[in-house]
C-alpha cells in the first residue's frame, strides 16, 4: 500500500511524557508547553489526566492547566478519563476529547487499573455515553497490543477483540500501543492490518514506544498498512511505570523529520517543535531524547 500523503500526529508529552516526572512540574510550566505545541501546528495534543491524584500526583492540576492555556482554534485537547468522576471533571475543565484506557492483555489490565479487560469496558460504558449525550469525541487506547511484560507477545486476535468492544462503545478513535517499545515491523503489520478489517484504518492511530528502538520503522510499517495517525511525545519524554526499561514514547522530533523527509503532509513546523524539546528539556533537567532534535539545535547553536 502506498504511504499517505498527510498524517495527523497526536502530542502525548503534557500528559504521558509528563506523568512519571517525580518532582511536581509547575502548572505553568505545563500550560506553556501545550501552548508551545498547539502554536507549532498540533491539531491533538493530550493535555491533561484526571485520575485519583493518588496515582498519578504528576497530574493533580488538570483542571488549573485547561483552564491557564490559550485554547487555539482547531486544536483538540484532550484529556484520560477512567471513570465517571474523571470525565465529570474533564467537562468541566473544557476538554475537547475524553480518552479511556483498556488493554488487550489480562496481566497488564489488572497490574495497570486493578480489573480484567470485560470488568474495564463495563466501568467505560457510562463514561462512553455520557460523552456521546455531551456531543464530546471518544478516544479510545489499548496497551500492550504488541508485548506484555507480565504475558510476553499478544496475539493480534486479542487485541481484535478488545477493538470489537471499544467500536461497541462509539468510539471516534482508537489507539493501538506498544507500550513496552518491543514491536517489529512485520508484528506492527499483523496487527494493524488485522484490526484495520474491524473498521476504516483511519480511526486507528500508533502509540510506539522507542524502547528497543523500533518505533520508527514501527511507525513506516503502520503507515505502509494504511494507518495515518500518529503519537509522539516532544524530546521523547514519557514512559511507561508498569513496564521495567520502557522508558520513552517516540521522539516528536524525530518522526517529524522523518515524515518531512519522506514529502508527507503534517502541518507542523519541526524548528517550533526542536525549540520547545530543548525548553522542556531544560525545565525538568534533562537531555532532550531526541536524535533529530539534539542535531538540529546543536547545528543552530
Amino acid at each position: 500500500m502506498a504511504l499517505p500523503s498527510k498524517v495527523k500526529i497526536v502530542e502525548v508529552s503534557p500528559r504521558d511524557g509528563l506523568q512519571n516526572e517525580q518532582v511536581f512540574i509547575d502548572t505553568s510550566v505545563k500550560a506553556e508547553l501545550i501552548n508551545r505545541l498547539a502554536d507549532a501546528g498540533f491539531v491533538n495534543v493530550e493535555a491533561a489526566s484526571f485520575v485519583s491524584p493518588k496515582w498519578v500526583p504528576q497530574m493533580a492540576d488538570g483542571a488549573q492547566v485547561m483552564a491557564a492555556i490559550n485554547r487555539r482554534p482547531g486544536t483538540i485537547y484532550s484529556a484520560l478519563t477512567p471513570n465517571m468522576k474523571g470525565f465529570e471533571n474533564a467537562i468541566a475543565a473544557g476538554v475537547d476529547e475524553v480518552v479511556i484506557f483498556g488493554a488487550a492483555s489480562e496481566a497488564f489490565s489488572q497490574k495497570n487499573i486493578n480489573c480484567s479487560i470485560t470488568e474495564s469496558i463495563q466501568r467505560f460504558e457510562p463514561v462512553a455515553e455520557a460523552a456521546k449525550n455531551a456531543g464530546i469525541r471518544l478516544r479510545a487506547s489499548i496497551s500492550c497490543a504488541l508485548d506484555c511484560p507480565y504475558d510476553g507477545p499478544t496475539d493480534p486476535k486479542t487485541v481484535a477483540d478488545v477493538v470489537k468492544r471499544m467500536l461497541a462503545l462509539g468510539c471516534d478513535e482508537i489507539d493501538i500501543a506498544d507500550t513496552i517499545g518491543t514491536g517489529t515491523p512485520t508484528r506492527v503489520d499483523r496487527v494493524m492490518k488485522t484490526v484495520s478489517e474491524l473498521a476504516d484504518p483511519s480511526i486507528f492511530s500508533g502509540h510506539f514506544h522507542d524502547t528497543y528502538g523500533q518505533a520508527l520503522a514501527n511507525i513506516y510499517a503502520a503507515m505502509q498498512a494504511g494507518i495515518s495517525i500518529f503519537h509522539s511525545s516532544v524530546a521523547g519524554l514519557g514512559g511507561c511505570p508498569y513496564a521495567k526499561g520502557a522508558t520513552g514514547n517516540v521522539a516528536t522530533e524525530d518522526v517529524l523529520y522523518m515524515m518531512h523527509g519522506m514529502g508527507v503532509h503534517t502541518g507542523i513546523d519541526l524548528d517550533s517543535v526542536v525549540d520547545t524539546g530543548q525548553w522542556i528539556s531544560e525545565k525538568i533537567g534533562r537531555r532532550a531524547d531526541s536524535r533529530a532534535g539534539n542535531a538540529i539545535a546543536a547545528k543552530k547553536s
